[in-house]
């Protein structure tokens, strides 16, 4: 019976300062490193070996699950980064305080943005400052594939093909899969692993640095579900 464990990743610099982080790419701070660092001694507590990691390309997701795997004494495994498992990019509220983005615009439509299923927050147009079509990181990608902006129905939309392509035809193997990546790329693989409405997603939270460990069964359905 195949495991895989979530990890999002721990406090970032931007989520110490309340503001909109997205694709940008920030440093984890010092409590987000003793997060990773407490994962990492669970899941050594836990005895779970893995056999694969996944992460996005993003700093605070790779430096947490390098941190976690060190911890555990697994730092050797194979390890695969994609930018399709990126947080969700929050497109022209990057950068932006969330408390005076509330003053700006109002808390509930700030609330809706943030929270809501499949509403676009302001986009972002490819020649704007701050835009990931300039990044190194996504030179290989179709420009017209890079987000402007995106709600969690699209960030699903576009993690799915690598689920499909690579995380579950691991889990399909038997392998123990690890996955270190952010609060919406996970909430969108949570949503569809545990069959979440759409309305009920809006909810879920997932915890900095805590590891959620899933038993599945050969047709990856869940079997068991733990948090660490």
């Amino acid at each position: 019976m195949p495991k895989l464990v979530f990890i999002r990743h721990g406090q970032s610099e931007w989520n110490l300062e309340n503001l909109f982080t997205g694709w940008v790419d920030v440093d984890l701070s010092e409590k987000g490193v003793q997060e990773a660092t407490e994962a990492g001694k669970k899941l050594k507590e836990a005895g779970i070996e893995f056999d694969q990691a996944y992460t996005s390309v993003l700093t605070r997701a790779i430096k947490t699950l390098h941190i976690a795997l060190e911890e555990s004494g697994q730092l050797w495994i194979p390890e695969t980064k994609t930018w399709r498992l990126n947080e969700r990019h929050y497109g022209a509220l990057q950068g932006q305080n969330k408390k005076e983005a509330a003053e700006k615009f109002g808390e509930d439509q700030v609330h809706t943005w943030r929270r809501s299923y499949d509403v676009l927050p302001p986009l972002l147009k490819a020649d704007d400052e701050g835009s990931a079509v300039k990044e190194r990181r996504y030179a290989n990608l179709d420009p017209h594939v890079v987000p402007g902006g995106e709600n969690l129905k699209v960030t699903l939309e576009r993690v799915m093909p690598f689920w499909e392509d690579h995380i579950a035809p691991d889990l399909l193997d038997g392998k123990n899969v690890i996955i270190a990546a952010h609060g919406n790329s996970l909430r969108a693989l949570t949503k569809y692993l545990e069959g979440i409405s759409d309305d009920d997603i809006v909810s879920l939270e997932m915890a900095t640095g805590q590891p959620v460990v899933y038993d599945l069964d050969d047709k990856l359905n869940v079997v068991n579900k733990e948090k660490l």
